[in-house]
Formats: structure tokens, sequence, C-alpha cells
């Protein structure tokens, strides 16, 4: 019990020396104890950021597709539109109209 006191004024106080104990520690020079998980947040802080990154490359490649292909419109296919006008006024049949629609597509 008294070397355990002793012990702690050491720590404490320096024992009588006058000037504090240097402090010991164990990750001086090793390993330090919150390197492990990088402190209590630190896994959690990296997932964060990589779903942040993952977010703004996402961002980027659908911006830069949506640039691209501002200026171009869809045409409708002009081959469908005379047949179907054929179709309707009766130049042709339903089974030649499914048949070149096949052909078409």
């Amino acid at each position: 019990m008294v070397r355990a006191g002793m012990w702690l004024v050491e720590r404490l106080g320096g024992g009588g020396l006058g000037a504090p104990a240097v402090q010991e520690r164990a990750w001086d020079w090793g390993w330090h104890p919150m390197w492990g998980m990088w402190g209590a947040w630190g896994l959690g802080i990296m997932l964060m950021m990589f779903l942040f990154w993952v977010l703004v490359l996402a961002g980027f490649v659908l911006g830069l597709r949506w640039l691209v292909t501002q200026g171009k419109t869809s045409r409708p296919d002009a081959a469908l539109d005379i047949l179907r006008q054929r179709y309707a006024r009766g130049e042709i049949g339903k089974e030649e109209f499914e048949a070149k629609k096949r052909d078409l597509s």
C-alpha cells in the first residue's frame, strides 16, 4: 500500500523533487492508442468522405453526359412515317405493312 502511494506521489508531483515527473507513454515511438480505428469517428468520417467523392464523380459524369446530349434532338424515323402514311391511305395492306415494318426495325 505504501509502495503504491509512493508511486502515485512520484507520478503526480515528482516525489518532493520540486519538478513534476516525466510522463511515460508507451506510444512515444510506436503505435498511438487511437491509430487502430482513427478515433471514435474515424471510420465513419472515412466512409463519408468516400461517399462524398463518389457523389461528386457521379455528378460530374451525369452533368457531362447532359451537356453532350443537349444539342441533339431525337428525329423520328422518316421511312416508318412514310410507311404509316401509305398504310393509312390504303396503298398497302396490313400484311405488307407489318412485313416492311419488321424490315425497317
